[in-house]
């Protein structure tokens, strides 16, 4: 059996749902999946370059952070969207990997949304300003991984080339960074984004340094230590609920400004099939209702989340949001399907190891 990608005819055996510990899960050799070349690049390649990266956005109190606006790249969309069309759907065996701490834990449901620790704002510059999107921390060997949009780590102006002096702060709030600032360290995406710009698979994981303490420029420690990471899932159903959580600060397109961006919001719905624009190849992805605005690329599409536990498996990331009926308002999200060879580009970034820059 073969996946017909668009770009590239790759082999297709069994994807295994992960059951146990996390370690076997992402090592074991047994594992058949789709095999695309995750394409990945260094964000900060020395211990020296990602300590600079660090003072640069957190010296004169965050004053950079502060001065950060919601990344617009690439994300709305024009036009009629066409639903029920797509060609997302699952090209194996459903398969996931549980969060950071439940490995054996069954999650419980309460009717309160509880926002997740695990969630945050990823920055970096374009040209010499500073923008942000929205990520999240989730499941890796070492606890060292943020799952975002690709267009939010890659520069699909020019390709290949990464957003300059990235980095993650989890909780992020008016400048101040409660759990460390976390640089990236390499990231990684599927070869169709980075080289086609396809935004069906316009998603990155990017394994971070440990943290830093701006206050006392000290090692915060592990990502996922501190703040916990989402599990991971592939290969789900079309139509089953997921929370989207983001930080949108960008207006409609009536001018109407709802969102900040300074606190991050949600979303909730059954996601559905969605060719949604053929300008970036997103033939294949799926879409959430949610009118979120600018700044929540990124976001994770949360499944089976628990508020209580605050933790539950990411199986999508914003990508591109829209007005479907055209009103002027934004009504929908789109996330890539996330499938066997997302799996495959997850897995070969969440074993890879980062460690300290102090």
């Amino acid at each position: 059996m073969t996946i017909r990608a668009k770009h590239l005819i790759l082999p297709l055996g069994a994807a295994v749902t992960a059951t146990g510990l996390i370690g076997a899960a992402l090592t074991s050799s047994a594992e058949a999946t789709a095999k695309p070349q995750p394409t990945n690049v260094s964000l900060a390649s020395s211990k020296g370059k990602a300590s600079d990266i660090a003072k640069f956005w957190t010296a004169n109190g965050g004053r950079q952070l502060k001065a950060a606006s919601r990344y617009s790249n690439d994300t709305a969309v024009k036009g009629k969207v066409k639903f029920g069309g797509s060609d997302a759907a699952p090209d194996g065996k459903t398969g996931s990997i549980p969060p950071i701490g439940q490995e054996k834990v069954k999650p419980t449901k309460v009717k309160n949304v509880n926002l997740p620790r695990t969630i945050g704002k990823v920055f970096f510059r374009v040209n010499g300003k500073p923008y942000w999107c929205s990520a999240s921390s989730v499941q890796s060997k070492y606890h060292n991984l943020v799952a975002t949009a690709g267009h939010c780590v890659y520069n699909t102006d020019l390709n290949r080339e990464t957003l300059d002096r990235w980095v993650f702060i989890p909780g992020y709030y008016q400048g101040k960074a409660p759990w460390g600032v976390y640089v990236g360290k390499s990231a990684y995406t599927h070869y169709d984004l980075a080289v086609y710009e396809d935004y069906d698979s316009d998603y990155a994981f990017v394994t971070v340094y440990n943290g830093i303490d701006a206050r006392t420029w000290k090692d915060a420690g592990r990502l996922g230590d501190n703040v916990g990471g989402q599990g991971f899932a592939w290969n789900q159903k079309i139509g089953r609920p997921v929370y989207v959580f983001g930080y949108p600060a960008g207006p409609h397109p009536d001018g109407d400004k709802p969102y900040t961006g300074v606190t991050p919001k949600w979303c909730y719905g059954k996601t559905k099939p969605a060719g949604v624009a053929a300008a970036y190849k997103a033939e294949a992805q799926i879409a959430v209702k949610c009118s979120m605005t600018a700044g929540a690329a990124g976001a994770p599409w949360i499944d089976g989340y628990s508020s209580t536990k605050r933790l539950g498996y990411i199986n999508g990331v914003t990508s591109l949001l829209g007005d479907s009926d055209g009103n002027g308002r934004y009504d929908f999200s789109s996330s890539p399907y996330f499938d066997s060879e997302t799996y495959a580009v997850y897995r070969k970034a969440a074993n890879m190891w980062s460690g300290s820059i102090r």
